[in-house]
């Protein structure tokens, strides 16, 4: 409990000046941040295959130059542009013809591919929302810790039935459903209140986003599982990795961008 607390002081630490300053000190957070989820899926026990270490760092580039990626506009996934995404492809596809004896085969190529283009996304997403405005970063953020939170708290309340046992057995129906209510109503109360106006919409999609912080967690967890392991990375004692601690946002901010792009 003391590591626990330790380390989640510290992050905070770190973390917060970096989410109030923005701009290029937020966008480096996020590059180092992007780095180190970049290490622990390359890490996971079901990437048997030990990829060269010169395609890892052509990966690790092509990540952060998706990250670092215009983020003060939309382009074709927001702030990625098709130049971007062709060179990642280009550059971690080819090397596979020239590398021998199963070394390097398309196989991990594709691994490789998925892993750059999920944390490049993710990443510069966050810097993009983060560019629009604090105040809806730390909406998201506050959907996700309350409806966690809550989720666990009811179902250790009233939880009754299982909602996906062979991924996470802890989870709950009953606490899913309280979590995502009190999530969003405290969500839609810190939106009313420093983003923008109360809606029938506003309602919706931040309920929304509660469910989807679900389904981001239950994706992560289900990823540990299959590689048969407790956290991603021991980086924050008692916390895990950064994976561990950005599960549900990932879903939720990619979600919340397709969503202001309609409204």
């Amino acid at each position: 409990m003391k590591k626990r607390i330790i380390s989640a002081v510290v992050a905070s630490a770190i973390l917060i000046p970096i989410i109030v300053l923005g701009g290029k000190y937020f966008a480096i957070g996020m590059g180092v941040l992007g780095i180190l989820a970049y290490r622990e899926l390359l890490n996971l026990k079901e990437n048997a295959r030990e990829i060269p270490f010169f395609i890892k760092l052509i990966g690790m580039a092509l990540m952060l130059l998706l990250i670092f990626s215009e983020f003060d506009g939309f382009k074709v996934i927001y702030g990625l542009s098709y130049k971007a995404l062709a060179l990642v492809l280009l550059l971690l596809y080819i090397p596979t013809l020239f590398y021998k004896n199963n070394v390097y085969t398309t196989r991990e190529a594709f691994y490789l591919t998925g892993i750059v283009l999920l944390l490049g996304l993710v990443f510069n997403s966050f810097i993009l929302v983060r560019s629009l405005s604090i105040y809806q970063l730390i909406y998201l953020i506050v959907i996700c810790a309350v409806t966690d939170m809550f989720a666990m708290f009811t179902g250790m309340l009233i939880g009754r039935h299982k909602l996906c046992p062979k991924i996470s057995p802890k989870k709950t129906i009953e606490g899913s459903i309280g979590g995502s209510l009190i999530g969003s109503t405290v969500g839609v109360i810190f939106y009313i209140n420093l983003v923008g106006d109360f809606s029938i919409k506003l309602v919706l999609f931040t309920l929304l986003l509660s469910i989807i912080d679900q389904l981001g967690d239950l994706f992560f967890s289900k990823i540990k599982r299959e590689n048969e392991i407790k956290d991603f990375s021991n980086i924050m004692p008692g916390h895990g990795g950064v994976l561990d601690r950005i599960d549900s946002l990932v879903f939720v901010v990619l979600t919340y961008l397709i969503i202001i792009s309609y409204i």
